[in-house]
């Protein structure tokens, strides 16, 4: 998306360069034309950053001061875009949530003990079978921000065949214990990398899909693994 700004303080090409430099450091500017002559800048994002958050790029105490330019009429339909834009991108995890809580609602019979075993079974069979559709695809997505991945590239070939077993594991009821577990360590581990590429602003692909939905690494999947390792610590208590 793109956006006019007026920008005022600038008196000279230096202010200009200044100015520029300053924005292109913001993590979501792709590009910014700043211009002396009628102190405008049009400023291209990959998504929404508020006037304030550009205002910090450059300096809240700085000279120059950045607003919303009132001819570019497209600042009124960000956010409504904006609220679009994320429905529409987590819409796959969200349906597969939805499906998979209704499941194990249904057949947990009013037990909440059973509700969550049968959600992470759910969980896990399905989320495996995507990464399993492109193996590959997964693998070198997950080595992007997996710890264990990064340093040995096999681990994202295995990883989808753990979150199989585990799926079965909780469907059968095999070993709670050692499930459960199982279950804390791998996504206890795995949520580190998670949190430290989201902390890092990193515009990298989420793998929890596997690499057939393009969803982009965020606090969703801090939540999903988080999730998961309280519902598994829950049942082990």
């Amino acid at each position: 998306m793109t956006h006019s700004y007026t920008i005022k303080g600038i008196t000279c090409e230096g202010c200009v360069a200044k100015v520029k430099s300053r924005l292109l450091i913001h993590p979501d500017v792709l590009s910014a034309d700043v211009s002396l002559e009628g102190q405008k800048a049009v400023i291209t994002m990959q998504k929404h950053v508020s006037v304030e958050e550009l205002q910090e790029a450059i300096g809240v105490d700085s000279k120059y001061k950045i607003s919303a330019d009132t001819s570019d009429h497209s600042h009124h339909t960000t956010k409504v875009a904006e609220t679009k834009s994320w429905l529409s991108t987590y819409k796959p995890i969200l349906m597969i949530a939805g499906f998979i809580t209704a499941v194990s609602a249904i057949t947990a019979n009013g037990s909440l003990h059973m509700g969550m075993n049968y959600f992470m079974a759910g969980f896990f069979l399905v989320f495996s079978f995507f990464k399993l559709l492109d193996l590959k695809g997964f693998a070198k997505s997950y080595s992007m921000y997996d710890l264990l991945a990064a340093k040995i590239p096999a681990y994202g070939y295995v990883y989808p065949f753990i979150e199989l077993g585990l799926g079965i594991s909780y469907l059968t009821g095999f070993n709670h214990f050692i499930t459960n577990w199982v279950t804390v360590v791998v996504l206890g581990f795995s949520s580190i990398g998670v949190i430290q590429s989201v902390l890092n602003k990193k515009k990298i692909q989420c793998a929890c899909l596997g690499a057939v939905f393009n969803l982009p690494m965020s606090t969703v999947t801090i939540i999903e693994d988080l999730l998961m390792v309280g519902m598994a610590g829950t049942m082990l208590l």
